[in-house]
């Protein structure tokens, strides 16, 4: 197989990819991959969505039960530059895999049972290299502009994850607690046994909260860290502007901001200062963080003439990234003082009122699955969060197309979102 053959159908491919959105892009990644790459399954793995960090497609099987601690450990043993085909633990056991790394995002790219279609040609693998890199920084430049639409994505998968993290830990603890003080009672006389029962479940306990921690530190971000990283992310465009930009920095001990949170502040605030910086009288412009426990406070002010125009397109487009996160922006415009916005984010989503979704006469188990289905999770996932049968579910999620009036998981889940259900 020669690129040259792949010419149209690899142009077709890239175009899918461009537009794919994050909830898609595995799927069409899998799709343009599959003329030179057969797998089972594709995971992409990466921290700058810290609201789903993983983006899976192919066997239900694996990319239902493949966790964030097994892919680490795959990130760990790669090299920086270049594929690498091994075996891998993924979703409970050793598998054949080809595993590939973004250098500057870090983001992992891992293909279960990899079949390439043409061993001899290199061609083949240069393809998925090509289309992994044109992957991997659109994930980047998507989670950068942080609009709306993935804010909100974002922010159910956050709190839903953080949910059942929360669940399971309370569950296992609890039962491994008890295992703990049951094998220690002095009532049991097989010293050795209850010895090296006791040593093991510890070790599993430690191990069960740590990856709760590793899931929690994922969905969310030091306020600190979260403004250097902006610093970092504005440091060309202010070493060659000509014009000065001063960071306040925010307190060290405030409180961790959602992962959400993070990416949005980080966007609207570089779309300020470009804004800013498009006016001819600026030379000076101030970006400040603060945080009271609850929200998440910027100030960015310029030095020019008052000249900001707050009804331009570019400012309409920022103040929709406020508002998917129910924050607030103000602009107070004082001629030949300059420019001053102020913008808050709340740390947490409002809560719903029960009323809001009380007219579509849902059962209690139907409100569940609706609240899963609006956190973007499978049908699979559903089933062992809630502890019953796919076939149940999927009994539920015909009920609620009646019930809702819709016709699809996608219309199911932007009318739950309509209504505050993340």
């Amino acid at each position: 197989m020669s690129l040259s053959e792949l010419q149209w159908p690899l142009l077709q491919a890239v175009e899918a990819l461009a537009d794919a959105p994050l909830t898609q892009i595995a799927d069409r990644l899998r799709e343009a991959m599959s003329p030179a790459m057969g797998s089972s399954a594709l995971v992409i793995f990466t921290e700058d969505c810290t609201g789903r960090p993983q983006k899976k497609a192919g066997d239900e099987e694996i990319i239902s039960r493949v966790s964030i601690a097994e892919l680490d450990t795959v990130r760990g043993t790669l090299p920086d530059n270049g594929p690498w085909f091994g075996e891998a633990e993924l979703a409970g056991r050793i598998r054949p895999v080809l595993a590939l790394k973004h250098p500057s995002s870090r983001a992992l790219l891992v293909l279960t049972d990899p079949r390439p279609v043409d061993p001899g040609n290199d061609a083949g693998m240069d393809l998925v290299a090509y289309l992994w890199r044109i992957t991997a920084r659109r994930i980047q430049e998507k989670v950068a502009d942080a609009p709306p639409s993935y804010l909100l994505e974002s922010r159910a998968a956050s709190a839903e994850r953080v949910r059942v993290t929360a669940e399971l830990t309370d569950l296992h603890s609890t039962t491994l607690e008890t295992l703990l003080a049951a094998l220690r009672s002095s009532s049991m006389d097989n010293a050795v046994a209850r010895t090296t029962v006791t040593d093991l479940t510890a070790k599993a306990l430690v191990g069960l909260r740590t990856l709760s921690d590793r899931t929690t530190d994922l969905v969310k971000e030091p306020v600190a860290t979260a403004f250097e990283r902006l610093r970092e992310d504005l440091r060309p465009l202010t070493s060659f502007s000509g014009i000065e930009v001063e960071f306040i920095k925010p307190p060290l001990k405030g409180r961790d901001l959602p992962g959400e949170v993070a990416h949005a502040a980080r966007a609207i605030v570089r779309g300020l200062v470009l804004v800013m910086m498009e006016q001819n009288d600026v030379s000076r412009i101030r970006t400040q963080w603060d945080c009271d426990g609850e929200n998440l406070l910027i100030n960015v002010r310029d030095d020019g003439g008052g000249s900001l125009a707050v009804d331009a397109p570019s400012i309409g487009r920022l103040d929709r990234r406020v508002q998917a996160l129910t924050g607030r922006l103000q602009i107070d415009v004082m001629p030949g003082w300059g420019s001053d916005v102020f913008v808050t984010l709340p740390l947490d989503p409002p809560s719903q009122p029960a009323g809001d979704v009380e007219g579509w006469n849902l059962a209690a188990r139907e409100l569940e699955v609706l609240q899963h289905l609006a956190a973007g999770q499978r049908n699979r996932t559903i089933a062992v969060t809630l502890g019953i049968s796919e076939n149940t579910v999927k009994f539920h999620v015909r009920n609620l197309f009646k019930k809702l009036d819709v016709g699809s998981r996608t219309e199911a889940i932007a009318l739950a979102h309509s209504h505050g259900l993340r």
